[in-house]
């Protein structure tokens, strides 16, 4: 008598002996998934399709947790090649050209140009640009997803690995729409490979990081006089920390009122209050030309793990679980506009735009608005 054959369990799958040829089960007609046991104990699944003409087709589909997921994708692969799915390798990279391409024709340079930029840093030339979007699984586009956010040091700031995992996000939908669009047009029979990957939770919506006088106060008592300085810099111009951690004692210009910095926008002048002025005076008394501008207690100069771990120990003594070191630049932005300052000298002077601050701070410049149109009334 036959004994039947069955995989649909790992305790199943363990008792077969290892071998080359697969352990198949019927899925449905001309229809199979199969198993191949290794040496080693791991395994490998198989799908085999009986085509129109009579011929087996087969097509590997590399490691699975359980039965169910394997024969998921084994039906969409068979399914796909009976609708008339190519059956050709195409990889992630071939996928994403594609989609620039179409982007190109549809909805003009800036959109394909921009997709065509995150390929081009993040696909093309790596490994999962080589894959075969037959053989992409769910733990190949993770991998990719998470190291585009890992920190180097456990102890990064917060804000950092905030905007990392969200440009993460931004990179992992233009991925995934190429691997769509490649579905759409019948390249790879199943998205089982991507479907489920899903982006970084709870890190695209901004930070309430606006501190008032009473919070600034308790953090800055609470910080150690290297970090007090930094957080006293960053108030004082609105800076991004790192833009501030690269000065040099050169960047001030004393004679200008002004402190030269260089961030994600480029180079620009802030120009400086009579406090800020004479704040950046005293901090580089004595110091010259290529002199950090600002420095940890040993001399060095700041970096984001230094400050993370800094920020934490001062917000838990302070009891501000929920602030960062980027709250700073939040709140000198908002005491700003709400002080009256406009809008668009307000992002000049700390490298932004007018619409990323009317994005995030609407309600203190809906504010001036509903001001200057009561003013104007008098006129």
């Amino acid at each position: 008598m036959t004994t039947k054959i069955k995989i649909d369990s790992k305790t199943a799958r363990d008792k077969l002996a290892p071998r080359r040829e697969p352990y198949f089960v019927r899925l449905s007609a001309g229809v199979y998934c199969g198993f191949r046991r290794l040496d080693s104990g791991a395994g490998t699944w198989i799908g085999r399709r009986r085509n129109d003409a009579g011929k087996q087709e087969f097509n590997s589909f590399g490691q699975f947790d359980t039965f169910d997921a394997a024969s998921k994708a084994v039906t969409e692969w068979a399914n796909g090649l009976k609708s008339g799915v190519q059956h050709k390798s195409t990889t992630v990279s071939d996928a994403c050209r594609l989609y620039v391409a179409n982007r190109r024709s549809e909805k003009g340079a800036a959109n394909a140009n921009d997709a065509e930029g995150r390929f081009k840093r993040l696909v093309y030339g790596h490994r999962i640009g080589s894959i075969d979007l037959s053989k992409l699984r769910t733990l190949d586009v993770e991998k990719w997803r998470d190291e585009q956010s890992a920190m180097d040091d456990e102890a990064a700031d917060e804000e950092s690995e905030k905007r990392a995992k969200d440009s993460a996000n931004r990179n992992l939908t233009a991925l995934k729409a190429a691997l769509n669009y490649a579905k759409k047009h019948r390249l790879v029979s199943t998205d089982i490979g991507w479907k489920e990957v899903n982006k970084h939770k709870q890190v695209g919506a901004r930070r309430n990081g606006w501190l008032h006088a009473e919070e600034r106060k308790r953090l800055l008592d609470a910080m150690q006089n290297d970090l007090r300085t930094l957080s006293l810099a960053l108030l004082h111009i609105g800076a991004r920390p790192g833009e501030l951690a690269n000065a040099d004692a050169a960047d001030f210009d004393r004679s200008a009122g002004v402190l030269n910095l260089t961030g994600k926008t480029g180079p620009r002048k802030v120009y400086l209050s009579s406090a800020a002025l004479e704040f950046f005076a005293a901090l580089t008394k004595d110091k010259i030309g290529n002199a950090p501008l600002l420095t940890q207690a040993d001399g060095q100069r700041w970096t984001a793990p230094a400050w993370g771990v800094a920020f934490r120990e001062a917000r838990e003594a302070a009891k501000l679980p929920d602030a960062v070191l980027y709250c700073m630049r939040h709140t000198y932005i908002s005491e700003a506009i709400a002080r009256g300052l406009d809008v668009f000298t307000v992002a000049k002077l700390t490298g932004t735009s007018v619409a990323i601050i009317q994005s995030n701070y609407g309600a203190i410049t809906d504010n001036i608005t509903e001001r200057l149109n009561q003013v104007s009334a008098f006129l």
